[in-house]
């Protein structure tokens, strides 16, 4: 029995030491997940590139309740990924209108087949500004 429960005090012993080492060698940081999807592999959403790149007011609330991305002195913005450019034109256009500003969207990329949107945007309408934007991904690695 003595024998028996030496056996179970070194496993126990043996498991301890086992998880000590796993965590020291895996940095937890890199399972922390935040608020503001900046946690390991996480694809930013259009209000994370809000918040990093507009210097104007965010989320401009219009009379009617929609909200312009970002309001600048000269622009009315719209946020989109590139593959949902059509709808950007429409929102700009409007915001515009409803603001008094200029056009202009801000269109996150995923490389060089995304180019073909922001031509479209361009045959469509010339007086909107184009923000080119690169999509990022955020990885929580420390450097």
């Amino acid at each position: 029995m003595i024998l028996s429960m030496r056996k179970v005090i070194k496993l126990i012993i043996y498991l301890i030491v086992s998880i000590c080492i796993i965590f020291s060698i895996i940095d937890s940081d890199d399972f922390i997940e935040t608020s503001n999807n900046t946690s390991s592999n996480k694809k930013l959403t259009e209000k994370d590139y809000v918040n990093m790149y507009c210097t104007g007011i965010k989320e401009y609330v219009l009379p009617d309740k929609t909200r312009v991305d970002c309001l600048t002195e000269e622009y009315a913005i719209e946020f989109d990924y590139a593959k949902k450019w059509a709808e950007s034109i429409g929102q700009s256009l409007y915001y515009a209108k409803k603001t008094g500003k200029r056009p202009a969207v801000a269109i996150i990329t995923n490389g060089e087949n995304d180019l073909k949107y922001i031509q479209r945007i361009k045959d469509t309408d010339e007086e909107i500004t184009i923000f080119e934007i690169p999509a990022n991904i955020i990885k929580n690695n420390k450097e």
